[in-house]
């Protein structure tokens, strides 16, 4: 499941969020929520595992990885996963 960056936009102050994102990315654009990189997320499942029944949206900034990312924790169990279309480039493009 996704979720359009309009929408995103619209809801921000309620949605968590999960930037997988490079803590260098993140230095760039710093969106807030629990950050952590993709490759670190098997890891850290610790620091979201209390999510899996709440609504998780994942930002990377294309929205490849975060796919990546939502297929994994699908498979963990995590049931309210929602990946922003576009990534935080589309979000960023929004007018």
């Amino acid at each position: 499941m996704q979720i359009n960056p309009k929408e995103f936009k619209d809801r921000l102050s309620e949605l968590t969020i999960l930037d997988i994102r490079t803590p260098y990315e993140i230095e760039d654009f710093d969106m807030g929520g629990i950050q952590i990189p993709l490759d670190e997320l098997l890891l850290n499942l610790e620091q979201i595992e209390h999510l899996k029944n709440q609504e998780l949206i994942i930002i990377c900034y294309t929205g490849l990885q975060s796919k990546i990312a939502q297929k994994i924790l699908e498979k963990r169990g995590f049931k309210l996963l929602r990946n922003l279309e576009g990534g935080l480039e589309a979000y960023l493009n929004l007018n």
